[in-house]
């Protein structure tokens, strides 16, 4: 059979441990045999972005710009530990995070639903998609170590040399201390995207904040929503028959698990990276979960929601073949080329990335699963498969 061409490529930004194992063996098996694939590479191995200085994460997402589509394995965020682990020369900042910064996008996250697996929390009958803002806050704050008494004020400098400030703290002793920023011109294109997804996907959006406690941050988050939903979208969701609410995040919180589901929950960067795990594991496991970054300028950037798997990595490097759930990386592939068809208009590639999602699927509910759906799973798999006997499952499947 004659393998499917593409036109133009994907940004293909590779990553760490486990899933760097399994992003592997996903091309060789469920991708190359089917179509010419396409991809300009950069690695984002954490040792490479410490060589490059991080260089290499910025050129990957100036190139996701140039072509309009990336693909994106699971990367490490480097702390300290990581830092002696891998003799790493400094501590890098997440690589999602500068990528999020450059393409100004937000992340829009869903559970990949199947028919075994029932959500843990039984008041659910259709999934929950995470909005989650993708610049800024904690992702990009500044921090300082304090190492006695002394006052911490927040300084602004205008461009015309003019200055504000206020007390952070007063220190009678050591501690630590932290500014976080956002722009207006961000939270504008949260909310302009999540607006945009809701009425597509017609679905109601939920948006919500800490207002009454952080009045100025969180409050500005809330004033510019509104003001976008006012002014922008309120005929458009209603025609659409699109509901918008605004409530406390604890609120929602509450509400969540006690909802049916079917609708977009609007999140602040943090926010969306914490409640997102938890749809995720709610509705059956964290590799059970699409990411997609979409930037206002059109921009797309596939990937798995969850980390590199660190544990099953070490195992794998004793020789264990592990029961690592590829799903979430081959829908991050199968999205991306889905998308790669709809802006170049090959049908062929469309129809083989929907092809390649129902095989998961069909996999899954025949019982062919890993051991994070197995104990979940109703009625129970006869057998447990490690990562390369699912994938050369779904290879079947394809033909």
């Amino acid at each position: 059979m004659a393998k499917i061409i593409m036109k133009a490529p994907l940004v293909e930004l590779d990553g760490d441990e486990m899933t760097r194992v399994l992003w592997e063996v996903i091309k060789e098996k469920l991708l190359l045999p089917f179509v010419e694939l396409k991809t300009e590479y950069y690695d984002l191995g954490l040792k490479n972005r410490d060589n490059t200085n991080d260089e290499v994460t910025v050129k990957s997402a100036h190139a996701i710009k140039k072509y309009g589509v990336g693909v994106k394995c699971a990367t490490i965020t480097s702390n300290s530990a990581r830092q002696k682990e891998y003799d790493l020369k400094q501590l890098l900042p997440s690589p999602n995070a500068t990528i999020r910064a450059i393409l100004d996008g937000t992340v829009f996250r869903k559970p990949i639903s199947v028919n075994r697996v029932k959500p843990s929390v039984n008041t659910w009958k259709a999934p929950i998609v995470i909005g989650r803002h993708a610049y800024g806050d904690v992702y990009k704050a500044a921090e300082m170590e304090i190492d006695g008494p002394g006052t911490v004020e927040l300084v602004f400098t205008g461009a015309d040399g003019s200055k504000r400030s206020v007390k952070v703290a007063e220190f009678s002793g050591k501690g630590i201390v932290q500014g976080m920023h956002n722009l207006d011109e961000s939270i504008k294109s949260f909310a302009r995207a999540c607006f945009l997804y809701a009425i597509d996907e017609k679905i109601p959006v939920w948006f919500a904040t800490k207002d009454t406690i952080s009045k100025t941050y969180d409050g500005r988050f809330k004033i510019i929503f509104n003001e976008i939903y006012e002014t922008e979208f309120k005929q458009k969701c209603k025609d659409a028959g699109v509901e918008y609410f605004y409530t406390l995040i604890d609120d929602a919180v509450a509400r969540v698990v006690k909802s049916e589901g079917g609708f977009l929950w609007a999140c602040k960067n943090y926010d969306g990276d914490v409640m997102s795990d938890m749809i995720a594991s709610a509705a059956g496991s964290l590799a059970m979960m699409t990411s997609v970054l979409v930037s206002p300028s059109g921009v797309f950037e596939y990937e798995a929601a969850h980390g590199t798997v660190q544990q099953h990595y070490y195992r794998w490097q004793k020789g264990e073949k592990t029961s690592t759930n590829p799903a979430a990386l081959i829908f991050a592939w199968s999205g991306a080329l889905a998308k790669r068809g709809e802006i170049d208009n090959t049908p062929d590639l469309i129809s083989f990335a929907k092809k390649l999602e129902n095989a998961v699927l069909s996999s899954i509910d025949e019982g062919i699963m890993t051991g994070d759906l197995a104990r979940l799973s109703d009625p129970q798999p006869e057998k447990i498969l490690n990562s390369w006997e699912f994938i050369d499952a779904v290879a079947q499947k394809l033909g």
